[in-house]
């Protein structure tokens, strides 16, 4: 099984959900870090949701506040999150152009 080390950087989400990640047909993927950077000088309120195959989808947070020009860890104290093949890690904020993510993960195909 072949393991691959890499980074997703996606800058300047809004009020839309934007996928982050989704690994290809016959990947699956660990997600060993995912940070989320507010922008600007006001409260930033984010959702990070993950959607699987069958469209059933969950939040891994929601709506929780980030202070003005700092950043979240989603992830933390060596927490990894499992994404199957063409699952979808999506990030929305409720300010547009607002929030920078930048999430490490691993791909094992």
């Amino acid at each position: 099984m072949a393991t691959y080390f890499k980074n997703a950087i996606v800058k300047n989400i809004g009020t839309l959900p934007v996928t982050i990640y989704t690994p290809p047909v016959g990947t699956n993927a660990i997600v060993l870090g995912l940070n989320l950077a507010n922008l600007i000088s006001s409260v930033v309120k984010v959702s990070v949701t993950l959607q699987d195959l069958t469209s059933a989808s969950g939040f891994l947070i929601k709506d929780v506040m980030i202070a003005p020009n700092s950043s979240l860890r989603v992830l933390s104290a060596g927490e990894k999150l499992i994404v199957a093949a063409q699952s979808t890690l999506s990030v929305n904020s409720d300010i547009t152009d607002s929030v920078d993510v930048v999430a490490s993960y691993v791909e094992l195909t």
